[in-house]
């Protein structure tokens, strides 16, 4: 699970086009080091189509395949519960990169745990099951990260 890096508040901007501001472009770069750091490579991003979020996933992830999800913008956490269970499943590592709420309550979902998920965090939460199996509490928090923290 990754939340979007740091994004502009424009005002008279609508929300979907919010970009980067330069440290959310620094946060989402040192995120993919990190995802990369710890021996993971995505075999598919399921981003939001919202400018910041795709923004995030392309620094993070430059080499990955992205699919873009309009159902992740907004998304309450089941829902974007039930993206992950359509992945194929011969997918090994799947990213989610998404909005607050949904994204955090997702992560405390599957894994549990007591922390924030401020913009550029990410949870990795390993799953023994198929996605199309998976389920609440079934998942274990194996790192997280804060760019505030490093």
């Amino acid at each position: 699970m990754l939340r979007h890096a740091k994004a502009a508040q424009i005002p008279g901007l609508a929300d979907r086009e919010r970009p980067l501001t330069d440290r959310g472009e620094r946060d989402a770069k040192r995120a993919g080091d990190e995802i990369r750091a710890a021996g993971l490579e995505p075999d598919v991003v399921l981003c939001s189509p919202a400018l910041r979020t795709k923004r995030t996933a392309e620094i993070a992830f430059p080499e990955a395949e992205i699919s873009y999800e309009r159902d992740i913008y907004e998304a309450y956490p089941e829902e974007l519960l039930e993206l992950v269970r359509r992945s194929d499943p011969e997918l090994g590592t799947v990213v989610l990169c998404g909005h607050n709420p949904g994204v955090h309550e997702l992560a405390l979902g599957l894994a549990g745990g007591d922390y924030v998920f401020r913009p550029g965090a990410f949870a990795v939460i390993r799953v023994e099951s198929a996605w199309a199996d998976l389920y609440p509490g079934e998942g274990r928090l194996m790192a997280r990260w804060d760019p505030k923290v490093g």
